[in-house]
């Protein structure tokens, strides 16, 4: 999915679109989501002045984007317009900072989904090297016409 099918699955405009594109897809089972870190973004302003780092917080809502921009593309394809509000974020585990040049790589893996409710396994990856992982859950809505 380039950015204009990122941006028409998902509602998130700058500054809080955390996906570039998604280089993979495997139906709502898998994907690998990218996200170029750049020192120009606004969080860099206050997080932290003299040693930028990629928040924590950001580095989850990218991968919780990842796995809403999959289950969102598949589901359009009936024909209904679809939203995915986040749950619950499990199990997260900060392994090392992110930081302005680096790529981030939201490896997104479906652990089980049940109707509306899908449960994702998520890993934020940097040259190879594993910087966050959490278990997402998601609730997947018809939106109103």
């Amino acid at each position: 999915m380039e950015i204009d099918r990122v941006l028409a699955a998902l509602p998130h405009r700058y500054p809080f679109l955390m996906i570039d594109k998604i280089i993979e897809i495997d139906g709502d089972d898998s994907a690998i989501g990218i996200k170029n870190v750049t020192y120009n973004e606004p969080q860099f302003l206050g997080h932290f002045p003299g040693e930028p780092i990629f928040p924590g917080v950001l580095i989850i809502e990218g991968m919780a984007q990842t796995a809403g921009a999959i289950v969102i593309n598949l589901e359009n394809k009936s024909g209904e317009k679809h939203i995915v509000y986040l749950l619950t974020i499990d199990n997260v585990k900060f392994r090392k900072p992110a930081k302005p040049g680096d790529r981030l790589e939201y490896h997104i893996k479906k652990i089980h989904r049940r109707k509306t409710v899908g449960r994702y396994q998520a890993r934020a990856i940097v040259d190879g090297v594993v910087v966050a992982e959490a278990e997402i859950g998601a609730m997947i809505v018809k939106e109103a016409s």
